[in-house]
C-alpha cells in the first residue's frame, strides 16, 4: 500500500500528465525499444506508427494518477488492457522494463520539474500498479490454459478454408494442428496471430474478432483488406489475403476480449455494425440465435454498398425467423444496388430512425465500426436517453474516446 504522501504526490502530477501525458509516453516507447528491441516482437507496429499506442497508454497512466488512491475505480481498464496482454503475451518480466523507460521517459520530459521526490513516489506507484496488472493477468493466463481445449501462448492452427466474402473481405477457418480440442469463446472475444513476414525483422502480432458462434470445431476471422502495403496494417492484412492459403499453418492466442454479448439477460438487443466492424455483431447474432432462441435481436449493418458488404448470405438467413430483424444501410449503393432492392436505407445510421426502428428503452446496444461511425452511435444513443450501462463498444486497436 502507498502512503498519505506519496499519494498526494502522484496526485500533484495529474495537471502535468493532463499536459504531457503523450510526449511522455512516446519518449517512452522511444527509449524502451531502443533499449530493448526484442519487444518489437510483440507491440503492434501500426498502433506505433499512427500514435494510437501512446495515446491509449498517455490514458492510463493518466487514469491511474487520477486514481492512485483508489484503483478499483479503473480495474474495468485494467481488465481490458489484460486481455491484451494475456493475447499477446506480456509476462510479468516485461514489468520492470516499462518501469524503468517510463520513469526515465517522464524525468527525460520533464527535466527538473521531475523532482528525485517524484520520481520516487512514481517508482511506489508503478510497482502497485504493476502488481494489480500481473495478478490479474495470471488469472487470465490460468483459465486460457486450464479450460477444456485451452493452451498457453501460441498454438499451431491450419487454415482449413479460405474464402472470400467481398471485394475486401476474407474468412479464414481455423483448426487446430494437433487435432485436440480448443477452447469456446464468448461472442464478441478475439483471437492474436503471430506472423512472420518475408523480408521483416521482427513478429507482428494483430488481433482478430472471432465472426462465428463458438462450439466448433475451427475458429474464424474475417480480414479486411487495408489499402496499401507502406503502413504496417496494410502489410498484414494483404498478406493474409495474398500470402496465406489454405493448408497453411497460422500461430494463434486462446481467445481473448472483455466485448462480450451479456448472455445472463433476455432483453432485447440491438448490434450495430459498420464496415468490417460486423465481425463480432455475427459472432452475437449466430449466439444468440443458437443458444437464447427467444430473444429479440436486431442486427443493422452500414457499408458503403453491396461490393464490400460481406457475410449478407448467412444475416439473410438468420433474419427470416421472427424474433430477428435485419437492416441494411448503404451510403454508395451501386446502380445494381438499387435495381436488386440490395438494401433497406440509403445514407448513415441516423438517431431518429434508431428512435423510429429500436425498443429504445429495453435493449442492449452493442456496436463497432470505424471511429467516426462508433461517435455517431455512441451520441445518438445518449441523445435518445439510453443508460451508459446498456451501450457496449469494441474498438480494434488500443482504446480511444468516443467523446467529440
Amino acid at each position: 500500500m502507498l502512503d498519505q504522501k506519496t499519494i498526494d504526490i502522484i496526485k500533484s502530477t495529474v495537471p502535468v500528465l493532463e499536459k504531457h501525458g503523450e510526449t511522455i509516453t512516446t519518449r517512452f516507447y522511444q527509449l524502451m525499444f531502443g533499449n530493448h528491441p526484442e519487444l518489437l516482437n510483440i507491440f503492434n507496429h501500426a498502433n506505433q506508427k499512427q500514435g494510437r499506442q501512446q495515446k491509449a497508454l498517455a490514458g492510463t497512466v493518466y487514469a491511474a494518477a487520477m486514481y492512485i488512491d483508489n484503483l478499483e475505480a479503473i480495474l474495468p481498464v485494467v481488465k481490458q488492457i489484460a486481455h491484451k496482454h494475456r493475447s499477446l503475451g506480456i509476462k510479468p518480466e516485461h514489468y520492470p522494463i516499462v518501469g524503468k523507460h517510463l520513469l526515465l521517459a517522464i524525468k527525460d520530459v520533464l527535466g527538473d520539474a521531475a523532482t528525485d521526490e517524484i520520481i520516487n513516489a512514481w517508482a511506489e506507484a508503478y510497482n502497485v500498479i504493476a502488481d494489480a496488472f500481473i495478478s490479474v493477468e495470471a488469472e487470465m493466463y490460468d483459465e486460457a490454459t486450464n479450460q477444456d481445449g485451452g493452451w498457453d501462448g501460441f498454438r499451431s492452427f491450419i487454415v482449413d478454408r479460405k474464402v472470400v466474402e467481398s471485394d475486401v473481405i476474407t474468412s479464414f477457418y481455423l483448426k487446430p494442428a494437433d487435432h485436440k480440442g480448443i477452447s469456446s469463446f464468448i461472442p464478441g472475444q478475439y483471437i492474436s496471430i503471430k506472423l512472420e513476414i518475408e523480408g521483416e525483422k521482427y513478429t507482428h502480432i494483430r488481433q482478430y474478432s472471432l465472426s462465428d458462434s463458438p462450439g466448433k470445431d475451427y475458429y474464424r476471422i474475417s480480414v479486411k483488406r487495408e489499402a496499401g502495403t507502406a503502413n504496417p496494417d496494410g502489410m498484414v492484412s494483404n498478406f493474409l489475403h495474398d500470402g496465406v492459403n489454405e493448408g497453411d499453418i497460422l500461430n494463434i492466442s486462446a481467445p481473448a476480449g472483455d466485448f462480450v454479448l451479456d448472455m445472463e439477460k433476455t432483453n432485447p438487443v440491438v448490434l450495430l455494425s459498420g464496415g468490417v466492424g460486423l465481425t463480432p455483431m455475427l459472432s452475437m447474432l449466430k449466439t444468440v440465435v443458437e443458444m437464447q432462441p427467444g430473444r429479440n435481436v436486431t442486427f443493422v449493418h452500414a457499408a458503403a454498398n453491396s461490393n464490400v458488404h460481406a457475410l449478407r448470405d448467412e444475416v439473410e438467413e438468420l433474419a427470416a425467423l421472427d424474433h430477428v430483424k435485419s437492416y441494411i444501410f448503404y451510403d454508395a449503393p451501386t446502380e445494381e444496388d438499387r435495381v436488386n432492392n440490395r438494401f433497406d436505407v440509403e445514407g448513415f445510421i441516423t438517431r431518429d430512425w434508431l428512435n423510429d426502428k429500436v425498443a429504445i428503452g429495453e435493449a442492449d446496444f452493442y456496436f463497432c465500426g470505424p471511429v467516426p461511425f462508433m461517435k455517431a452511435m455512441n451520441r445518438s444513443l445518449k441523445e435518445l436517453g439510453v443508460n451508459e450501462d446498456r451501450i457496449h463498444f469494441e474498438f480494434f486497436g488500443p482504446k480511444g474516446s468516443l467523446e467529440d
